[in-house]
């Protein structure tokens, strides 16, 4: 799937111009669903936390129960290589991925050591500081890990996120807040979700559910060393409603404020727009 342009591919060992194929018909991860993935960024020069984006990947993969080929460190060599062909304003999307090729006798399961892998970068503008988004309502729920591999960045996880955002775009909204199997908040159908009241920040606890992110607590890192209070919390829809501001957590746009939930307005975000001051200033003082 290209959303981006520009793309360059790391495939079997080498370096590609361009969308290049890389799985065939019969590989496991097409017919089954092997496949994980993770995502970093590139932007004004920085490119923060590739590190524990690549080390997460391979925790996926044996999430999932196909082997890791890379390792962590050799795999942020490889996407600094490829990013250097950028231009220095680029703005990119760092996708490495796996997935396994053969099945056991049955087909069902991966077979171990039987695995692929690529890294895709794809040219993506970071949204404006002042894009936003409005939230609704979804009648899909997270799974939990006895049903799914809600511990990994599993392609076969986003099926369900797709039907909660297609569900939200057709009820007029730009995201869905989903709830987990209890029917408490969990995250949005792409991103983690932070609630602000009184100046105080709320996020959902991690309860296996959904993936906790590493932008998730780059954030709950920066906030605490600013001095502000956050609390990690069993937290309803109804919390939505009540809080001063909303804002949405992931790599790929870092913070986007929530103007909306349903019916419920929210302000000008003054403490959204702070916390992602905080995350630009963090980006900055790390070494490239």
């Amino acid at each position: 799937m290209a959303f981006g342009t520009n793309i360059r591919t790391y495939f079997e060992g080498t370096w590609h111009e361009g969308d290049v194929a890389v799985m065939r018909a019969a590989d496991h991860g097409i017919w089954q669903g092997s496949s994980v993935f993770d995502g970093a960024r590139l932007f004004d020069g920085l490119v923060p936390d590739l590190d524990l984006h690549c080390a997460r990947v391979n925790r996926s993969a044996e999430a999932l129960m196909i082997t890791p080929t890379v390792d962590a460190a050799e795999m942020v060599e490889i996407a600094r290589e490829g990013l250097r062909k950028y231009a220095p304003d680029a703005a990119v999307y760092v996708r490495p991925m796996y997935w396994a090729v053969d099945g056991s006798e049955l087909g069902v399961a991966p077979q171990s050591n039987s695995t692929r892998f690529a890294l895709c970068l794809e040219e993506v503008a970071m949204p404006a500081a002042d894009k936003s988004t409005t939230v609704t309502t979804t009648q899909f729920r997270r799974p939990v890990l006895a049903n799914n591999v809600c511990n990994a960045k599993a392609g076969c996880l986003y099926p369900n996120n797709a039907r909660m955002l297609v569900e939200a775009q057709r009820k007029g909204f730009g995201n869905a807040l989903a709830c987990d199997a209890m029917g408490n908040l969990a995250e949005s159908a792409t991103a983690n979700v932070f609630l602000i009241r009184d100046g105080v920040a709320f996020t959902p606890i991690a309860n296996g559910t959904f993936l906790a992110g590493i932008t998730r607590a780059r954030h709950i890192a920066n906030m605490r060393a600013a001095g502000m209070e956050v609390h990690e919390a069993v937290l309803t829809l109804d919390d939505v409603r009540k809080a001063d501001e909303v804002f949405l957590s992931g790599n790929f746009a870092k913070v986007t404020p929530v103007t909306a939930f349903d019916d419920v307005q929210y302000g000008d975000n003054p403490v959204t727009k702070r916390i992602r001051e905080l995350y630009w200033d963090w980006a900055v003082s790390q070494p490239l």
